[in-house]
């Protein structure tokens, strides 16, 4: 492609005016378009994604932050705000992905022992197909994880599943339609705690983590999104670790940035090289990867407790690091500083260049989810169903509103246009899991 080839320098100043032309025309964005306009997102693929679509874990930007067209709701609960619910077959803790009118989601029944990819539609909540992936092959489990906690990445064009299975990892490509195209053994995977990394689109690959301990084989893979074959592999360090990895660019380069393993990683996403490593982050991490200002923010729980941020320009330098542990919520990183809401409700604000600690307050609640800035607010749901709202500031924890919806909850709200969709458990007669789409404008 044509950005491929042309310098960052120039991409800058062409790739907006590219963008008034598209949006004169009336035409969907081109997902090229939309990653070279916006700093530090990266990963030019085929396939045409709205700027409202949400299309792979942690968002279009990769980073928590949803695209500036959003515009969620504040207020809801089961009696006011709730366009419609529809009930999930199974159990599973990955989040919805968004493309055009259509939800793709993971469930897992652990009954039959099958894992699921579902499709619903986006206005009404209705399960378009459903499409068996594996049966039987369960091992056991981490009773927080799910055997179907990878959220899907979509290109425009097609979907892409990972799955832990018989001892495996295993990547699954299915059409818009459902209909499989191929599937890869991926590598061979001992589980500590299940499996929870999602896949990352680009350029021309999927990319997909299995940090495996024990006999597992324990690597970073790059598959060919057409046809599965594998393009590149690099082993990685034989430890039990959860982090999906996660594409920006940092330091004038395209970076693949892995935490985890006790060690912090930058990798050249076209070939697995490594730019940088340096030590940290500690053995076992599962939030994301997130970055600001040419810095490197990771946390990890076990079995140190530590958040780390390091520059990733090659120095290895680590700039600070503190002995917090948000072990499976990600990061926020938003206009120089770093929010961050551990696993038991102890939230943050540290400044990014220098992890000075802005304030420390309390969210009521455990937590699994991930933090997601949208509409200038950030919304972080707990375990218990209960989403907080707080501005993003450096001052103080500031709370505008909370809502209740769900019993459980461990998948991260998603946003799209005006709508905010949740994954929740409801007790209808028992466990029943729904896929809900809030929007302030619903009738009660």
């Amino acid at each position: 492609m044509f950005t491929d080839y042309v310098s960052v320098s120039l991409r800058r100043y062409l790739m907006p005016l590219a963008m008034l032309l598209v949006i004169g025309s009336g035409l969907p964005f081109p997902l090229s378009i939309v990653h070279a306009a916006e700093p530090g997102i990266v990963g030019v693929v085929a396939g045409k994604i709205a700027d409202t679509d949400w299309p792979w874990w942690r968002g279009p930007h990769r980073n928590g932050i949803a695209p500036s067209s959003a515009r969620p709701p504040r207020q809801w609960s089961v009696q006011s705000n709730l366009l419609w619910k529809a009930p999930i077959p199974g159990r599973g803790h990955s989040s919805p992905t968004v493309v055009g009118k259509r939800i793709f989601l993971t469930s897992a029944d652990e009954t039959s022992k099958t894992q699921l990819a579902l499709c619903f539609d986006r206005d009404t909540g209705k399960l378009n197909w459903r499409v068996q992936l594996h049966q039987g092959g369960f091992d056991h489990n981490n009773k927080k994880n799910s055997f179907a906690s990878s959220t899907i990445a979509c290109d425009g064009e097609r979907v892409f599943v990972v799955s832990w299975n018989g001892g495996a990892i295993w990547t699954t490509a299915l059409d818009l339609a459902g209909k499989q195209l191929w599937r890869v053994r991926v590598a061979d995977f001992v589980s500590h705690q299940g499996y929870s990394s999602s896949p990352a689109i680009y350029q021309d690959f999927v990319l997909v983590a299995a940090d495996s301990k024990g006999k597992g084989t324990s690597c970073l893979v790059a598959l060919d999104r057409k046809t599965g074959k594998q393009a590149w592999q690099v082993m990685r360090p034989k430890m039990p670790n959860y982090v999906s990895p996660t594409i920006f660019q940092v330091a004038g380069k395209d970076q693949l940035l892995m935490a985890g393993c006790d060690v912090m990683s930058g990798f050249d996403p076209r070939n697995g090289k490594v730019i940088w490593e340096c030590p940290g982050s500690t053995t076992e991490c599962v939030g994301s990867v997130v970055t600001t200002e040419g810095l490197v923010f990771a946390s990890g729980g076990y079995p140190k407790h530590e958040t780390i941020c390091v520059r990733a320009d090659g120095s290895k330098e680590i700039l600070w690091r503190n002995r917090v542990k948000v072990y499976v919520p990600s990061l926020l990183a938003y206009e120089g500083y770093v929010y961050a809401v551990t696993d038991n409700g102890v939230s943050y604000c540290w400044a990014a260049r220098t992890g000075k600690e802005m304030w420390k307050g309390r969210l009521q609640g455990g937590f699994s989810a991930s933090p997601i800035l949208a509409g200038g607010l950030i919304y972080i749901t707990s375990e218990q169903g209960q989403t907080h709202i707080f501005k993003p500031s450096p001052k103080a924890l500031e709370v505008v509103a909370s809502n209740s919806l769900g019993e459980e909850v461990f998948a991260s709200p998603v946003f799209s246009g005006k709508d905010l969709f949740l994954r929740v458990t409801l007790a209808d007669g028992g466990r029943q899991e729904y896929l809900c789409c809030i929007r302030e404008t619903a009738a009660p």
